[in-house]
Parts: structure tokens; sequence; C-alpha cells
């Protein structure tokens, strides 16, 4: 029996760069045995009806072609459901490809990977019922992104370096409430990062080492450092060098409540709410087309 795949795609993702390859994308995985039929989000609300509907439909898998955002909106109709995520990360982060090792910005060798058939289950982090892929951002990163949200103008990675700059002028350290596994903690800090897969914001390894199926979630601290250290140290944070820093902290935990005052979080680079917010991981929640482990 012909197998029904919904594709979802984001034109605008990657600054539009990978639109034309659409057609390649939908006629391949028509010629590895679908019945494609795709779905075009003009924005985020029509994005996510579109992978609701999906869903509702029964549709066998839902492939996604676009960045982290697209996965995100995807995951709050496909957590527990018997359709099938595939990833074709065409985003600027395709933090959620690299944790998989699925492929990003190579759309037709992505496309592979889910004609291989191979799948895996994946981990989800649920914070106040949205559930999130990546990581949650608390602390200096959310600041930079409310900062950087608030901005007109420049557009793009320009906007959110000068909101960097602005914020780490004015930046002190956080006093956290954190509760960890029920058990209670505080701490100054410069932010905490609750991880269920190792990177944010196109590789950086905040949380290196975690395991996007270990059914944990990894809670990085990164206690109070100088403006000048957190300069420095910042190129190690793509090669997950920092873990050896002394201002570093990692908790594993099932469940973790992150409270600070005037922090909003932010999880795959989505704005959710302010703080306090109680996340807990969902273990296996989604089956994802992958390479095993």
């Amino acid at each position: 029996m012909t197998r029904r795949l919904a594709l979802l795609v984001n034109p605008a993702s990657g600054r539009g760069r990978f639109a034309g390859a659409v057609d390649a994308v939908a006629d391949r995985l028509a010629s590895g045995g679908f019945q494609v039929t795709r779905m075009v989000g003009g924005d985020a609300a029509e994005s996510a009806g579109f992978a609701g509907s999906a869903v509702a439909d029964g549709y066998d898998a839902l492939v996604l072609m676009g960045g982290d955002g697209l996965v995100h909106l995807a995951l709050q109709h496909v957590v527990a459901s018997g359709t099938v995520l595939g990833v074709i990360g065409t985003g600027t982060g395709n933090d959620v490809s690299r944790a998989l090792g699925i492929p990003a910005r190579a759309p037709l060798e992505a496309v592979e990977v889910i004609l291989a058939g191979e799948t895996r289950k994946m981990d989800v982090g649920s914070a106040g019922g949205t559930y999130f892929a990546t990581v949650l951002a608390a602390g200096f990163d959310s600041l930079v992104a409310e900062r950087a949200n608030a901005m007109t103008w420049p557009a793009g990675q320009m906007r959110y370096n000068l909101a960097t700059l602005a914020e780490l002028r004015v930046f002190r350290p956080i006093g956290y409430t954190l509760e960890l596994d029920g058990q209670q903690r505080r701490r100054e800090a410069m932010l905490v990062a609750v991880g269920n897969c190792p990177s944010y914001g196109g590789g950086i390894r905040i949380c290196h080492g975690a395991e996007i199926d270990d059914g944990l979630l990894d809670v990085v601290v990164i206690k109070p450092v100088s403006k000048l250290e957190l300069v420095k140290v910042y190129p190690r944070l793509f090669k997950g060098t920092h873990v050896s820093h002394p201002a570093y902290e990692l908790h594993r935990v099932r469940s973790v409540t992150v409270d600070a005052p005037s922090v909003v979080a932010y999880a795959d680079g989505e704005r959710l709410a302010p703080l306090p917010v109680t996340v807990e991981v969902v273990p296996g929640a989604v089956t994802v087309f992958a390479p095993g482990p």
C-alpha cells in the first residue's frame, strides 16, 4: 500500500535559498513510493494548521522542509501521534538535524535518509505543556533574544550581534531558584539552559553531551564570570570545550523548575513565557526518520 506523506514547506527558511529545491524533493519522495501532498505555510499559524491537519487526517509521515522553528510548530501536533516525522533542515540553525545526524542544508541528501526508512525515537521537553526539541534558554541568551525581537533594524544575524553587544553592556548575573527532580538549589548565574539535545542557535553546544533519546534533560548553569571572560569563552561553545571551564555546572534530571526575576524563556528559538517555567522530559515522544544513534 502506498504511504501517504505530507511535505510541509516553509519557503522563507534559510532566507528562501532552498525554495527552488521543493520540486526535486517532492519528486524524489514520490519516486521512493510515497503519495506526496505538498503544504506550503505562508506564516507560522498556517504552518501549524497544516501540521495539525496532517496528523488529524492520518498521514503516515509529516516531512518538514524548514528550520527548527517549523519543527517546533509541528511537535505540538506530532507528539504521541502515529505520524512519523521527517526533517529536511533548510533553516539557519538546523540544530534538530544536527542532533539526529541528518545532513542539513542538503535537501536531497536528507530525503535519502527518509527513503532509507530507518527510524528512531526522540525525546522532547515539555515546558508548561509546550513541546520543544532543542534547548530552553533562560538568561543572558534569552535576554538577547528579547532585545533583538524588539529591534526593527537591521535584519538577520546582524540584529542579534547588535543585541548581544547592547545586552552585554548592561547585563548583571541573575539570581535563580532551581528545583532539580524535587531538590531545590539557588544559584547566581549568567544563564540556565535546559537541553534535550546538545545545541541551539546554529551549533552553539551549550548542552554538549546531551542525548536526544536518553530520557533525561541536561540542565547547564553558567556561573558568574566577567564580561571579558564571557566574550573569551564564547568561541568554545561551538566545540563544547566550555565544559571544562570552572563556571560550568551540569545536572541531568527528568524535571526542572527554573525561576528568576524578569527573565523570559525561549525554546527552539521561540518565545515561551516569563519564568518560572517547569520543564519535564517526555521520553520517546516522537518517531523520526533518522540514522541509528
